[in-house]
């Protein structure tokens, strides 16, 4: 069964995204990680939150812009939205609901990673009891403002067991499991 992952780059102040959901910040983290290049041949689906899928690509302005880590993976991607394009998107299907999302991505992925994209998705899936671990990539930047890595109102007591942690030039990247 496939396993449901949320994989992030934040700043060690906890924001994936700065202000106004800029990804601008991200680009001079970009280089070789071993973390990435052995999970990418891991994922089987994307599963993608709709302000992640209409948000900013660090990519913008290369050949890699809009495609999935940078151009270095493709497969199927599932974005949950009330609001799909009125034009088709190429390998991208849209589905109207969380669980509609998860079946469709399961099945794409078979026993691959669903690689979830987008901070308030994870919530939702973590809250739904479907998200099984978390990668993040913590960078030595402090953004002050943006996006959240995870935002609770009202604070939320999630658990996580440490499975790996690695130091990396650019990055330490901890990958944890969702205690349930």
């Amino acid at each position: 069964m496939a396993t449901l992952l949320y994989s992030a780059s934040m700043s060690l102040d906890g924001f994936i995204a700065g202000p106004g959901g800029d990804m601008s910040w991200l680009v001079p983290f970009f280089g070789p990680d071993p973390d990435v290049e052995r999970l990418i041949p891991q994922v089987g689906a994307l599963l993608i939150g709709n302000r992640t899928f209409r948000g900013d690509d660090p990519h913008k302005g290369t050949e890699a812009e809009g495609q999935a880590f940078g151009g270095g993976w493709e497969g199927p991607q599932f974005v949950v939205t009330h609001h799909p394009p009125r034009e088709a998107v190429p390998d991208v299907t849209f589905v109207g609901d969380l669980p509609s999302g998860i079946a469709a991505a399961k099945e794409a992925a078979g026993e691959k990673y669903i690689s979830v994209l987008g901070a308030d998705l994870a919530r939702q899936c973590l809250a739904a009891g479907a998200l099984d671990e978390i990668l993040v990539f913590v960078h030595p930047v402090l953004l002050g403002d943006g996006v959240r890595f995870f935002a609770q109102p009202g604070g939320a007591d999630v658990r996580l067991e440490r499975l790996e942690v690695s130091e990396r030039p650019m990055s330490t990247n901890l990958w944890l499991r969702v205690v349930r």
